[in-house]
C-alpha cells in the first residue's frame, strides 16, 4: 500500500514537472513573439524617423525656392520697368538728336555772321591791342571751317571772344606799340583807359597824343595831358597807386 503511494506521488511529480516545461516553452514563445515585435517597431520608428528627417528637409529646401522664386520675380519686374524707361529716353534721345540736327544747321550760319560782326566791330572800335584781337577773329575763322570741333564748342569760342571784347570797356591797359603819327611810324608807349581814352605817350615823354574818333586818326596833344598820362600809364602798370589823373576825354555827341 505505502508502495502505491509512492508511486502515485511520482506520477504527480512527473506530471507537475512536465507542465512546468510545457509553461516554461510558452513564456519562451510569448516573450520571443514581444521581443521580435519590438524589433519590427524600433526598425519601423527608425524608417518613420528618416521620413520626417527627409520631409524637413525637403520643405526647408521648398521654402529656399520660394524664396530665390519670389526674388526673381520682384527683380524681372524692376528689370520691366527699367527696361520700359530706357525705351522712353531712347525715344526722348532720338527727337533730341534730331532737334540738334536742326539746330545745328541753324546756328553755323549764326556764328558766321557773329565772326563777321565781331570783326566789323574790332576794324571800327579804338585801335588797341590790334595784333591780338585780329589773331583771335583769324583762330575763330579756322575753327569755324574745322570738322574735328563740335558746332556747341565752336559757338562757346565765339561768345568768349564776344566776353573779351566786352570786359576791354571796364579795363586799363598799359603796353608798347608802334603808330602812324604823321605819316611816320613812333614806337610809343600806349594807355588805354576802358573805352573812355585812348591816349599814347613816346618813351622819352616829349610827344603825348590821342585817338581821334571823329577823324580816326592819331592826334598830337599839348604839354598839358603829359602828366596826366605819364601817370595813367604808372598805375596800369601797377608801379603808382591808383589815383584821379587828367586824361583827354571825346565830348559826347550824335
Amino acid at each position: 500500500m505505502r508502495e502505491f503511494h509512492i508511486r502515485r506521488m511520482l506520477f504527480a511529480l512527473a506530471i507537475c514537472i512536465m507542465s512546468m516545461q510545457a509553461s516554461a516553452q510558452t513564456l519562451d514563445e510569448v516573450l520571443g513573439v514581444r521581443a521580435s515585435t519590438t524589433e519590427n517597431g524600433r526598425q519601423s520608428q527608425l524608417k518613420i524617423d528618416s521620413l520626417a528627417e527627409d520631409t524637413r528637409d525637403l520643405l526647408t529646401q521648398f521654402k529656399t525656392v520660394m524664396k530665390v522664386v519670389d526674388g526673381l520675380r520682384v527683380y524681372n519686374q524692376q528689370q520691366r520697368r527699367l527696361i520700359a524707361n530706357q525705351k522712353t529716353e531712347m525715344q526722348e534721345l532720338d527727337q533730341s538728336i534730331d532737334n540738334v540736327t536742326v539746330i545745328e544747321r541753324q546756328i553755323t550760319p549764326l556764328i558766321e555772321r557773329m565772326i563777321t560782326n565781331l570783326e566789323k566791330f574790332i576794324e571800327l572800335d579804338m585801335p588797341f591791342l590790334m595784333s591780338e584781337r585780329r589773331e583771335r577773329i583769324e583762330f575763330l575763322k579756322d575753327t569755324l571751317d574745322r570738322s574735328d570741333v563740335a558746332v556747341s564748342e565752336k559757338f562757346s569760342q565765339v561768345m568768349q571772344a564776344y566776353q573779351v571784347e566786352n570786359a576791354y570797356g571796364s579795363t586799363i591797359e598799359a603796353y608798347a606799340d608802334i603808330i602812324n603819327l604823321n605819316g611816320a611810324e613812333r614806337t610809343v608807349d600806349i594807355l588805354k583807359w576802358g573805352r573812355v581814352s585812348l591816349v599814347f605817350q613816346t618813351p622819352d615823354g616829349a610827344t603825348t597824343g590821342v585817338w581821334d574818333k571823329s577823324t580816326q586818326d592819331w592826334v598830337v596833344l599839348d604839354e598839358e595831358f603829359s602828366a596826366g598820362i605819364r601817370e595813367g600809364l604808372r598805375i596800369a602798370r601797377k608801379t603808382q597807386t591808383a589815383g584821379l589823373v587828367r586824361l583827354p576825354v571825346s565830348a559826347p555827341g550824335e
